[in-house]
């Protein structure tokens, strides 16, 4: 309790800051075998995360992992090679579900559904599925010492279409395409039935349609 020029009381308020310390990583040893994308490894003394991986046999050489390694810290990917008889250190990753907000110039700005904390990372985390993200929609996104790391979207979403050539009636055929404009602003490839006000189910993992869930 101080007193001011007046003589009047008040109290004085202070807030004490904390640092939280790091916490211990979660880690196992895994086989090379096990490698999938995403998942997050100790190599070299840094913490990476697969992007792509791709099993090789080079003539009579012993079948190998060919890998690309996105570093966590600074973002760098590299091109790395291992042994099927190689193991690794596995990091396991906190995932999250978090709701998105909107969106500002290259970055994507979320919201922790529990604790109602408000992140941001950049649209390279969900790769070429954020042109099906809308506002409200729900993604996974982990963390390693509070870092985001990873961002996936569902396996599939429902989105309306907005802008479409007229449907040719009678045609169901889906190996002939017409493209259309989503509600997201994202042009796909659909079969030629598809009309404005229908709604379409995609996969996110490969960006392609997979059918219609409802008619306008």
């Amino acid at each position: 309790m101080m007193r001011d020029a007046s003589g009047a009381s008040r109290m004085l308020c202070y807030t004490r800051l904390t640092q939280q310390e790091p916490q211990e990583l979660n880690t196992s040893m895994a086989s090379v075998s096990e490698f999938r994308n995403g998942m997050a490894i100790r190599h070299n003394n840094d913490i990476w995360v697969v992007v792509e991986f791709q099993h090789v046999t080079p003539g009579n050489w012993r079948a190998m992992l060919r890998t690309k390694l996105k570093n966590v810290k600074t973002g760098r990917v590299m091109d790395v090679t291992f042994r099927m008889t190689d193991q690794i250190e596995e990091i396991r990753l906190e995932a999250k579900d978090m709701q998105f907000l909107y969106a500002e110039e290259d970055t994507l700005h979320f919201m922790d559904l529990e604790t109602y904390d408000q992140i941001f990372i950049p649209d390279s985390l969900l790769g070429d599925s954020k042109k099906f993200l809308r506002e409200g929609d729900r993604c996974s996104i982990s963390f390693i010492e509070g870092k985001p790391v990873l961002a996936e979207m569902p396996i599939s979403v429902q989105l309306k279409v907005v802008e479409a050539e007229p449907a040719v009636r009678g045609d169901t055929a889906t190996n002939v395409t017409k493209q259309v404009v989503l509600e997201t602003g994202a042009k796909l490839q659909v079969p030629l039935f598809i009309k404005v006000g229908d709604t379409i189910k995609i996969d996110t993992r490969t960006g392609k349609y997979s059918e219609r869930v409802a008619t306008a």
